[in-house]
């Protein structure tokens, strides 16, 4: 017999760590090879986590809410064979995975190295370009406003000499030691900790609420508050610019109309209006591939890849976002089977964290609800975001060779939220109109 011991895998670029929700089996339960034996929440989505072996657990080593880091043992389980060695590979240290993880790609590089034109290239923008710093410490640098010459007085312990999550805590603590708002602060620091996030605290000059008879409290449960924090911080971050225009839809839902019933006869699938939203997004973007970025303090980052989120609504009533990856390699029948695909597992909760991870450009569809149009808040790091409204039938003037005359239409109303940091009214506008565009002009003879 031997031991073996159960590691946190790696689920995704970004996710460092994870909070245990519930264990499947208990110590002295025999488990069999990629059978799920615990169930763990990052801050993206939650999962079930396999055992690549089959054996006894013999001891839990992290318990119900406790957070364990990627490629941290879990469990010890007791199996048949030769040494752990003999079966599987010795396990990587916390900054190994970590460097693995958070390696960045050529072109991220490329795009940090060589600030776009309309940007200067000043010394400040340029001195922390050899200095890398993992998402979470980003994170942490921006909300407590370090700058760049304090940046470069931590001594870093991590690999490479890189700054750790402790390293950056250590000084924000020591930092403020002297200052006023070190509880704050500290509390702050505390909250970066931690897997479940806390929703942001009132500010200071909040009113106090008083609670009357028959009023009920309810505790947020943990996507809710993650929702809350990410929709603040998005709030705090970008300044929010909405553009509207009403669209003319009645090419796309005719052609709809025409094509739903043989399309899933001959696919199994359902045909809704998303793929086509997703594909007059797609070909925007390539018109105007500066929408598809995002910030990183003075630098722009140009995206290579657009991944389109899609909002979906869970039967909870929380969010979440999954991202159809190259939606601009994806023909129309690929990006139905993508986003019935994504919807039904988001539904069944059966998402893995990779599923909700790399979003260049995200789509709300607020016309599920009935709801004409929406004034919806940028996911971060993207910098826009389209929600699309209901679809209804209504009188319009059409223009003729005869003369103008009014005929029943199909309209919709789009609202277009981006980052003015970024993007300007002009950019913002344009973009809009060309999705409108696409949507108006949709060929009939398309096939799927």
């Amino acid at each position: 017999m031997a031991e073996y011991k159960l590691l946190l895998p790696s689920m995704g670029e970004g996710v460092m760590e994870a909070t245990i929700i519930s264990w499947l089996f208990n110590e002295g339960d025999f488990i069999k090879e990629d059978e799920s034996v615990v169930e763990i929440a990052t801050d993206k989505v939650d999962s079930d986590v396999p055992t690549p072996v089959s054996g006894k657990i013999i001891k839990i080593l992290k318990h119900k809410d406790e957070v364990a880091k990627i490629g941290e043992a879990i469990a010890i389980l007791e199996t048949e064979g030769g040494s752990q060695d003999s079966e599987a590979p010795e396990p990587k240290s916390y900054e190994e995975v970590e460097d693995q993880i958070h390696k960045p790609e050529p072109e991220v590089i490329n795009a940090l190295e060589q600030p776009l034109s309309n940007y200067s290239n000043s010394s400040s923008a340029n001195q922390n370009l050899d200095l890398y710093l993992s998402p979470l410490v980003k994170s942490i640098v921006q909300q407590e406003n370090i700058s760049d010459s304090e940046l470069k007085s931590i001594k870093g312990s991590g690999l490479e000499g890189r700054i750790t999550k402790e390293d950056i805590l250590g000084f924000v603590k020591t930092r403020n030691s002297n200052s006023e708002s070190v509880s704050v602060r500290e509390s702050e620091s505390s909250k970066i900790q931690q897997t479940t996030p806390i929703s942001t605290p009132k500010p200071s000059n909040a009113p106090t609420l008083q609670l009357n008879d028959g009023d009920e409290i309810i505790q947020m449960d943990r996507v809710r508050k993650i929702i809350a924090d990410a929709m603040v911080n998005s709030k705090h971050t970008s300044p929010h610019v909405t553009s509207f225009i009403e669209t003319d839809v009645t090419n796309v839902v005719t052609w709809r109309n025409a094509n739903k019933n043989s399309y899933q006869k001959r696919d199994g699938e359902k045909l809704t209006f998303m793929p086509i939203f997703i594909r007059a997004v797609v070909k925007a973007i390539q018109d105007f591939p500066m929408i598809n970025v995002s910030v990183d303090g003075d630098k722009i980052i140009k995206k290579k890849n657009i991944n389109i989120g899609m909002a979906t609504a869970l039967p909870d009533g929380n969010l979440i976002v999954p991202v159809i990856k190259n939606a601009d390699q994806l023909s129309l029948s690929g990006l139905a089977k993508a986003i019935n695909d994504l919807a039904y597992r988001a539904r069944n909760k059966k998402l893995t964290p990779a599923d909700t991870q790399g979003a260049t450009y995200t789509i709300s569809n607020v016309g599920t609800f009935g709801n004409l149009m929406g004034t919806p808040i940028i996911p971060q790091p993207q910098v826009a975001i389209l929600a699309v409204g209901a679809i209804v039938k209504k009188p319009a003037v059409i223009e003729t060779e005869f003369g103008d005359v009014i005929a029943i239409r199909q309209k919709m109303f789009m609202s277009h939220s981006y980052d003015h940091r970024v993007v300007d009214g002009s950019l913002g506008g344009m973009f809009l109109k060309h999705v409108n565009d696409y949507l108006e002009n949709w060929d009939l003879n398309t096939e799927i």
